[in-house]
């Protein structure tokens, strides 16, 4: 919308609030009756001068008449207007009411908007409770020892007799689950208080573009057309509410941009047809890093995978410090919200012999075990100098080992992060897991 579109509907308010004719107006501005007539209906544009002298008429300041909020109170009154499900007559007057009311127009907006992000809220907390790996670990574990403490007490109180052995058995069992529940919901509680975020409901920028790509399929399809890196719209994105996000997207859009470049969409597709999901195959044919191909494989359109019916796959990304900057998610192999992922992941791994591709088939720890296919690499980051420090980033991209990815090599038991791995004995734990019984 013109930043003028409501300046003449402003200059009519203020006119008849200080009981002004309109042929009075338009003698002392210099201008016809009839052409502020058209003025006032918004079907003629206020110039800088006459805009001037229109405000001085009116006592108030230029910036009143013509104010540049005009679009986004027009836009906010009307999506309100619209979820109310106002009549259409109603509509067509909203830049009436904005013009004559901007106060209650302003007012209307910021309602709007905050609506909009409370709603935001609630979307991401249903997401996160359905995704989120520790909410469900730590649900499934209160819900365990409820169940066992409530089978245990039921068979104490519809028992006649038990023997003193086995009474003692009972007690003992009830205790422990006792103490299972309490710590489980104390760490729930915990972890809970330790999330509270802004509105947004999300911890760190990180996050906000990892769900603005995510709602993207993981896939920006107008580089793939030809668009430049500076082409993809990053501004305006909803799900990017702060500076800070919108800098790392641009990160991304960039990184991005030089993947698709260096490894065109079609000849690279056709490459994964002949020699299927090797990335050191593909890095040796075209001639790039293999962190490149990792990325490249992990941001392909969605339909390449849907087409070949394979899940996408997952993938993840830390810095020197072994902090997870990005992550992509995957079915069955989970990568934690916050702090480090499992020590034994071959990302980790990857750190130690930078330049050196790994391929390490991995199971996930329980009874539920699937089987994966991990490829981590390491790369520099930056200049090579003597005085500079030493800059690493680790890449591991996750996927189903299904038959054409078999391998005999003994297969690596991981969790998602010690927090709420099952495999309690691991010799790389550093804290007690959620699933861990009460002594």
């Amino acid at each position: 919308m013109a930043r003028n579109a409501l300046t003449g509907t402003r200059i009519r308010a203020r006119r008849n609030m200080r009981g002004l004719r309109q042929s009075e107006l338009a003698r002392t501005v210099g201008v016809s009756p009839s052409y502020l007539n058209l003025i006032e209906h918004n079907r003629r544009k206020v110039g800088p001068d006459l805009l001037d002298a229109l405000a001085q008429a009116l006592g108030v300041s230029p910036d009143t008449l013509a104010e540049d909020g005009d679009a986004r109170l027009v836009e906010g009154a009307r999506a309100a207007a619209l979820r109310s499900g106002a009549d259409l007559a109603d509509l067509e007057r909203i830049e009436e009411f904005t013009g004559r009311f901007p106060g209650w127009a302003k007012v209307l907006a910021q309602t709007q908007g905050r609506v909009e992000r409370l709603e935001r809220v609630v979307d991401q907390l249903n997401d996160r409770m359905t995704h989120d790996p520790y909410l469900g670990e730590a649900l499934h574990e209160i819900i365990s020892a409820v169940t066992s403490v409530q089978s245990t007490a039921t068979i104490l109180n519809d028992a006649q007799e038990i023997e003193p052995d086995w009474q003692l058995r009972f007690h003992q069992n009830i205790l422990q689950d006792s103490a299972r529940l309490a710590e489980g919901a104390v760490a729930l509680v915990n972890y809970l208080d330790a999330a509270k975020d802004d509105e947004m409901g999300l911890a760190a920028p990180q996050e906000e573009v990892e769900s603005w790509l995510a709602e993207r399929g993981f896939h920006l399809k107008e580089l793939e057309t030809g668009s430049s890196p500076s082409e993809v719209r990053v501004t305006d994105q909803i799900a990017l509410s702060s500076e800070a996000s919108r800098t790392l997207a641009r990160r991304w859009v960039a990184r991005f941009g030089a993947d698709v470049s260096a490894l065109p969409l079609e000849p690279f597709v056709s490459a994964i047809d002949m020699y299927g999901m090797a990335p050191d195959v593909l890095a040796e044919t075209f001639q790039v890093p293999f962190d490149q191909i990792l990325r490249r494989l992990a941001f392909l359109p969605p339909e390449i995978y849907e087409q070949r019916s394979v899940p996408a796959p997952g993938l993840v990304i830390c810095d020197s410090s072994g902090t997870l900057v990005f992550r992509r998610p995957l079915q069955g192999f989970t990568f934690p919200r916050f702090g480090g992922g499992c020590p034994l992941w071959p990302l980790y791994q990857a750190l130690q012999t930078p330049d050196m591709p790994l391929r390490v088939p991995l199971v996930t720890a329980g009874r539920l075990g699937r089987r994966f296919i991990a490829f981590a690499y390491c790369a520099r980051q930056g200049q090579m100098s003597f005085d500079a420090p030493r800059l690493l980033q680790a890449t591991m991209l996750v996927i189903p080992d299904d038959a054409t990815q078999h391998t005999d090599k003994p297969m690596l038991s991981v969790g998602a992060s010690c927090r709420t791995c099952a495999q309690l004995d691991c010799p790389a734990r550093r804290e007690p897991s959620i699933l861990m019984g009460a002594v």
